[in-house]
């Protein structure tokens, strides 16, 4: 503990502050134990992103490098989930487990994560005061950490749940220490760390491409925010610069330089533009085709490699372009989608922006805690600090802006926006003082007054971090009721998935065997299946929107249809008929066969 902090602590200090204090480990004891039930007992929650996840992780273990550099999904996370499936000895049928645990310890990783980006606000709170304005922040270095780490936890409730198998968690926790780092650097102008933002940033980057822009973009506000505000020399500046961009190109440096001669041009990751492509200017999402000049939108499409089509009515596509992947088109879509370039056309840019400030509303609505608890503080009369000349946190409130920006412009779900809600609430909370400044000629009674009020607020912020636990806890049990009931192993076991790849064990299907999907549950949605059984899709007959039971039932070339996926060498077709009834005295659906008790099907043709 340094000399500030210790004074922070002795100044105004109480026994019920003092408790808190040196709970706050059991606390996150506390916490971790309780989000480690949603390791065990949370939801199947699998779909197509995990799956192609699962699949990059795979080529990780086996070396397949080529399998690795993907347009879009950054190797990271799959790098995580490699290492837990060696450490765990996963298999096929076990592996979900393994993920889970992984995720696991992605959150105690967040709450490190969260802890030092309240410290580094803590430090900026003292590197504000002046000398006639000791200790009159309302939330002290302690209180802060339990905040943080209560968000945490209800994060992993919602959005950012352990049975979901994707990096938005990991994510999170790189840009929190990148911005910890930036704050530590504006506060003692430490070069060191300059250099540990710039190696959160690059495997913030190899976690989602969305950080290589963050990444200049902290840069950037490093150096513009040491010149202007701070009124640093660019001698002094320039060197920290260098470091942090240094740092952050021997991380980021070797993936972008195998992606770029992958790709024959300049490319630190396609699934920016894409979205872009695809949510703004209107372009096609699933199976582009160079004829399809109707549905380019806004974009300008000169497709280098399209999946390649063996029957326009009904659409059968073939993926065998493609070594890789449980759904190759799914597995690496920036390959299939090569060469197309969004422009920007403000009439579509204007409602995207208005309906993701509409979601971002209701995120707001989804996590009400602390907005609540920040309410209260306001109306019992904590105020903002002024901070003057040294304005910490404008840094955080902008560069957590500039995330919902970005994504505002684009797509706006909620475990992207998390990590812009943590570094703008937290900071608001880390801004609040007391209702009076403190001075030497204070009372007793004014002195013991604003005591009391601290008091007040750090016993609000323990007992919403405890609630927050408490919640984990109830459901957890809850969870764990749920699936004794039903008789199953873990949450992440899913019968449906089981019942299907038994099914096709059953058929003759093995591992390693060439399998065609129908309908965009089976193919798109929840490819699982597929992947537990060991196989690959490389056949699909695409309709979009009819149910599959329908759309056979109307097919007036069926016959034509089966042969030509017969042709590809296809063991069995498999589609999920949902609440539709299958006759085998119906010709539509002779010789289709239940797997297991679920709503798939699946026709032997090879």
């Amino acid at each position: 503990m340094n000399p500030d902090e210790a004074q922070e602590y002795a100044l105004d200090a109480s026994r019920i502050h003092t408790l808190l204090r040196r709970y706050f480990p059991f606390y996150c004891v506390l916490a971790a134990l309780a989000t480690f039930g949603y390791a065990l007992y949370d939801s199947y929650q699998i779909d197509g992103d995990a799956v192609a996840y699962m699949d990059i992780a795979d080529n990780l273990r086996s070396h397949h490098w080529a399998g690795i550099i993907n347009g879009y999904w950054h190797p990271m996370y799959p790098a995580f989930l490699s290492m837990g499936h060696m450490l765990f000895g996963a298999t096929l049928a076990t592996e979900l487990r393994a993920y889970y645990m992984v995720n696991f310890g992605i959150f105690l990783l967040g709450m490190l994560a969260v802890v030092c980006f309240t410290d580094a606000l803590a430090a900026s709170q003292q590197a504000s005061k002046s000398a006639s304005q000791q200790a009159s922040y309302l939330l002290d270095r302690t209180m802060l950490r339990y905040l943080g780490v209560a968000l945490v936890v209800i994060a992993s409730q919602r959005e950012l749940s352990l049975g979901k198998i994707r990096p938005d968690a990991l994510l999170q926790a790189f840009l929190l220490m990148a911005i910890a780092a930036l704050l530590r650097y504006l506060v003692h102008g430490n070069t060191r760390y300059a250099a540990w933002m710039g190696l959160a940033l690059g495997c913030a980057y190899l976690s989602k491409s969305f950080a290589f822009v963050f990444a200049l973009l902290c840069i950037l506000v490093m150096a513009v925010f040491s010149r202007l505000w701070l009124k640093q020399e660019i001698k002094k500046i320039l060197p920290a610069v260098l470091i942090a961009l240094t740092c952050f190109v021997i991380v980021a440096g070797p993936y972008v330089t195998a992606l770029s001669i992958q790709r024959g041009r300049f490319d630190f990751g396609d699934s920016g533009a894409l979205n872009y492509a695809w949510y703004v200017g209107g372009t096609e999402k699933m199976h582009l085709q160079p004829s399809q000049t109707g549905q380019f939108g806004s974009s300008e499409v000169n497709l280098k490699h399209p999946e390649k089509v063996l029957l326009h009515a009904p659409q059968i596509l073939s993926y065998a372009a493609m070594p890789y992947g449980t759904y190759p088109d799914w597995f690496d879509t920036s390959y299939w989608n090569d060469q197309i370039k969004p422009h920007f056309r403000l009439r579509d840019d204007l409602p995207r922006f208005a309906r993701n400030c509409v979601l971002i509303v209701r995120y707001l609505f989804n996590h009400p805690e602390a907005l609540i608890l920040l309410a209260l503080l306001f109306v019992f009369g904590a105020r903002i600090h002024r901070q003057g000349r040294i304005a910490f946190w404008l840094v955080p409130l902008l560069l957590g802006l500039a995330i919902w920006g970005i994504y505002g412009l684009v797509n706006t779900e909620e475990r992207y926006v998390t990590v812009a809600y943590f570094t703008l609430l937290l900071t608001v909370f880390s801004a609040l003082r007391v209702p009076d400044e403190q001075s030497e000629t204070d009372s007793s009674a004014e002195r013991t007054n604003r005591t009391n009020f601290r008091d007040t607020a750090s016993v609000m912020v323990v007992l919403l971090a405890l609630l927050a636990t408490g919640e984990s806890l109830r459901t957890v049990f809850e969870d764990r009721r749920q699936l004794s009931i039903r008789g199953y192993p873990g949450g992440w076991y899913s019968p449906n998935m089981v019942h299907v790849a038994d099914g096709l064990q059953s058929m003759g299907v093995h591992a390693g065997d060439h399998v065609a999907c129908i309908g965009p549950i089976a193919c798109l949605n929840d490819p699982y299946w597929a992947r537990l059984a060991g196989v690959r899709i490389l056949t699909e007959i695409y309709d979009p929107a009819t149910p599959v039971a329908p759309f056979l039932a109307g097919l007036h070339n069926r016959e034509q249809v089966l042969d030509i996926v017969r042709g590809q060498g296809a063991k069995v077709m498999v589609g999920d008929f949902g609440n539709d009834r299958v006759r085998d005295s119906d010709p539509a659906f002779r010789n289709w066969q239940q797997l297991g008790d679920t709503t798939y099907y699946a026709l032997p043709l090879n």
